[in-house]
């Protein structure tokens, strides 16, 4: 029901009289309710969010309460204003500070939520208040676009993005002079030191790193990037495995949130040049303690700074909720308990092989074993095992590293990357002496992971003798429950995807459609897909100086290995995530 020419001309903010008499007249509650709401004394929030709060039945569709989108929804048709998701991924906060005031956006409760050549749009919780659009056009010289918010968002983001507009501007004014406008070359410009930048200790630059930090927990990101351009540094989050563009700031002040970090992560706050690793600790919002692994990299505009955010959480799953069950886990746990021989997790970075290995390992860290790491950088700070760290400096390398823990009387040793001939050597030597290793290696899949030994040198004899086995693993996105939609199965995708192979399409597939409890990417969370090569008889005997890796794959597959894309696809079959999730992160099998 749309409201009448009389009602638009007559400017007022919504109250709980107003809204509960408008939702009675359209049939959305009862004549009971509306007597008790009637009796209500005075409220301090807004009437959407009492209501919304109170969960009351929609008369017109019993059984479902009048929760805040079905009351934006109801009063976007009585208003012609359609409902907007405040969404912080996609708002410039940089732009939208610079349409109004914090004081003119609190006063009429509205917020910009996007800025173009030609137009603003304005979310706001009071439909029926005009009076500051005329003001607004007349100062922007742009049309209005208005929307409808949750009152809630609106008050929070305009809290949230305003207070990093003033420190950001507050760090800027610190720095007096333009350091990048003189640079001439890139040697100049490396060497830029503190002078150039605001002091790494001012409280606005504080301010800065905390909000960034906290809204990382917040948006449930796995890193943080800060990336230097030439007048500009951008801030990204990688979210389920996609990375998201954030924040842009200035150059200098770019500079001074990593300095920031760099001192809060003890690293050498001087050395630019070079790349550095560090590790700091500190609290969600939620109060759970969490720690970031820090690695900076020397670029043409300045220092690029990753966090990799390690959820404690996350390393004590269990393999169900890691997405490793029934056949895959009975295989991996199989060849983990032999006792001795090398077993190993492949695959790209950010792909899960470090959280799978520590749950391997914290399964079988008993009393009565030995478990000792070589890593670099060490990821998680463990308690059940003793864990050393790869030091380049005084030669302290994987090789070195498990020699040394060689004569430490270790049960299982657990190397982070096999990248040489030597280190590959190390751990067959400690294989063949009644020792599980377990590593990681990069590559593709299962299968080419034999053949990437034997590149590295190693004797096709002594990897038939200590290899266990080998486990390759992806992460994709699990679809929102509260969105994803079934629809026929596309039988092209579907061939397309499990190609060179025949599997039986299910009669339906979900796909992606978005919501607020996904952030509209249709997307929530990710879990592996595995591939699981166990390294039987008849795999062995095809591990020769010139070893084909499709024969060994046959040969697996015929044992029981399942292809990652097959993994996936049989989570396509259940409804998990989609085809062209699994086709994003999954490769190709050769025919």
């Amino acid at each position: 029901m749309n409201t009448t020419a009389g009602e638009q001309l007559q400017e007022h903010r919504l109250t709980l009289f107003t809204v509960t008499r408008d939702l009675y007249k359209d049939g959305r509650l009862s004549k009971a309710d509306l007597k008790l709401l009637g009796e209500a004394s005075a409220i301090k929030v807004h009437p959407l969010v009492f209501l919304a709060d109170k969960g009351f039945e929609d008369y017109a569709n019993l059984g479902k309460p009048l929760d805040m989108e079905t009351l934006l929804a109801w009063l976007a048709e009585r208003t012609g204003q359609p409902v907007y998701r405040i969404d912080p991924l996609k708002i410039n906060v940089a732009a939208i500070a610079e349409v109004m005031s914090q004081a003119f956006a609190e006063r009429h409760r509205i917020l910009a939520v996007e800025v173009a050549a030609d137009e603003v749009v304005i979310a706001s919780c009071e439909p029926y208040v005009h009076s500051w659009e005329k003001n607004l056009e007349h100062v922007l010289r742009k049309r209005i676009r208005r929307v409808l918010a949750d009152p809630r968002e609106i008050i929070r983001h305009t809290g949230e993005f305003y207070s990093m507009a003033v420190s950001v501007q507050g760090a800027r004014g610190q720095n007096k002079g333009n350091a990048l406008a003189s640079v001439g070359n890139l040697e100049q410009m490396l060497e830029i030191g503190a002078k150039g930048e605001p002091d790494a200790n001012d409280q606005h630059i504080v301010k800065i790193v905390d909000w960034l930090l906290g809204y990382a927990f917040e948006q449930r990101a796995s890193d943080i990037h800060i990336e230097p351009r030439r007048t500009i540094s951008h801030v990204r989050f990688r979210i389920d495995g996609v990375l998201h563009n954030v924040y842009q700031l200035p150059a200098q002040v770019g500079a001074a949130v990593s300095s920031r970090i760099k001192i809060l992560g003890r690293m050498d706050l001087a050395e630019k040049r070079r790349p550095q690793d560090g590790r700091l600790k500190t609290r969600s919002p939620g109060g759970d303690e969490v720690e970031l692994r820090l690695s900076t990299l020397p670029t043409a505009f300045g220092e690029k700074l990753v966090m990799r955010i390690f959820d404690p959480d996350v390393l004590q799953r269990s393999f169900e909720q890691l997405g490793l069950a029934d056949e895959d886990l009975a295989r991996w746990s199989d060849i983990t308990g032999m006792g001795n021989g090398i077993v190993l997790v492949t695959g790209p970075t950010g792909s899960g092989k470090t959280t799978t290995l520590y749950s391997t390992l914290r399964q079988l860290a008993t009393s009565d074993v030995n478990v000792c790491t070589i890593e670099d950088p060490i990821e998680m700070v463990e308690e059940s095992f003793n864990q050393m760290q790869v030091h380049h400096a005084i030669d302290l390398d994987f090789s070195a590293g498990v020699r040394a823990l060689m004569r430490q009387d270790p049960d299982i040793i657990m190397i982070g990357e096999i990248r040489d001939l030597e280190t590959a050597n190390m751990a067959i030597q400690a294989a063949l002496t009644g020792h599980l290793v377990l590593s990681t290696l990069h590559t593709n899949d299962s299968p080419s992971s034999v053949s990437r030994l034997l590149e590295l040198g190693a004797p096709a004899y002594l990897i038939r003798a200590t290899l266990r086995g080998v486990m390759s693993q992806r992460l994709v996105r699990i679809l929102c429950p509260a969105c994803k939609t079934y629809e026929p199965t596309d039988l092209n995708a579907w061939e397309q995807l499990v190609h060179p192979f025949k599997l039986e399409p299910p009669q339906r597939m979900a796909r992606p459609v978005g919501c607020k409890e996904c952030r509209e990417t249709g997307y929530s969370g990710r879990q592996g897909i595995y591939e699981v090569l166990v390294n039987t008889p008849e795999v062995e005997q095809l591990i020769v100086p010139h070893l084909e890796v499709a024969a060994v794959r046959e040969a697996a597959m015929a044992q029981g290995m399942m292809t990652l894309r097959m993994s996936g696809a049989a989570r396509v079959a259940r409804g998990e995530t989609s085809i062209e999730e699994v086709m994003r992160v999954a490769p190709m099998v050769d025919s």
